[in-house]
């Protein structure tokens, strides 16, 4: 029994040393992602806590000028609808036709409808209002989580993910990388200066949509991989 166990410690640390740090720092990001969800859910819709939000737009109201105000509203427009659809299906045009890489034309399209639905599955489970003091005009539906955050992580973080893939150029890649990342921060950011949603569920938004990118390029990844499988199986068959 004992040497048993030895033998499946023994195995387990040979596992483990063949993880690459880039797949720790995956798991680390998913896992802190998800609790920090958690944590958010406990705090609004169990304990009820929302002085972080109120200082939130306390110390946002003594920032709001005009010019800031045109500004929060240009940057925010790059995380509607109205925007990220057609961006999504430029996206899928050009892997499919261009680059004639079908299988990335097709998880640009399942992640896009996939975050979309759970946006609006999680909007709708905890039916939280709106702040009622928007200050332009009030948005519609649900607020928790924020859907900008959480649509612009799915977008935006995908191009991330294909920058890091693809890119040659170290210093092209990090700054595409970096000013990526500084454009869904100040898309959430934007959200909370408009007092359309609260930072709750900006950070909300940004956690299951970083979780859920995570988990949908895994397994959309595993499935390519199973799929070229078979089919290289049936090639060599014939």
């Amino acid at each position: 029994m004992l040497l048993k166990t030895r033998e499946r410690v023994k195995k387990w640390i040979a596992m483990l040393g063949l993880l690459s740090a880039e797949f720790i720092i995956i798991i680390v990001v998913f896992t802190i992602s998800l609790i920090a969800f958690s944590y958010l859910v406990k705090q609004i819709f169990v304990d009820h806590q929302q002085a972080f939000d109120f200082k939130v737009f306390h110390w946002l109201a003594g920032h709001v000028t005009p010019f800031h105000t045109s500004t929060m509203e240009a940057i925010t427009f790059l995380g509607t609808h109205i925007f990220l659809i057609p961006a999504n299906l430029v996206l899928t045009a050009y892997f499919l036709f261009i680059k004639k890489h079908r299988w990335y034309s097709i998880k640009v399209a399942a992640i896009a409808l996939s975050s979309t639905a759970m946006m609006f599955l999680l909007k709708n489970i905890f039916s939280r209002h709106r702040p009622l003091i928007p200050l332009l005009k009030p948005a519609l539906g649900y607020s928790f989580p924020s859907g900008h955050s959480m649509m612009s992580f799915s977008f935006y973080g995908l191009l991330i993910y294909l920058c890091y893939k693809y890119i040659e150029n170290k210093f092209l890649k990090w700054f595409l990388m970096t000013g990526l990342f500084l454009l869904i921060l100040s898309i959430g950011f934007s959200r909370i200066y408009l007092r359309v949603h609260y930072a709750s569920d900006v950070l909300a938004g940004f956690s299951v949509g970083i979780a859920w990118l995570i988990f949908s390029i895994w397994l959309l990844n595993k499935i390519e991989s199973y799929s070229r499988r078979n089919l290289k199986s049936i090639k060599d068959v014939e």
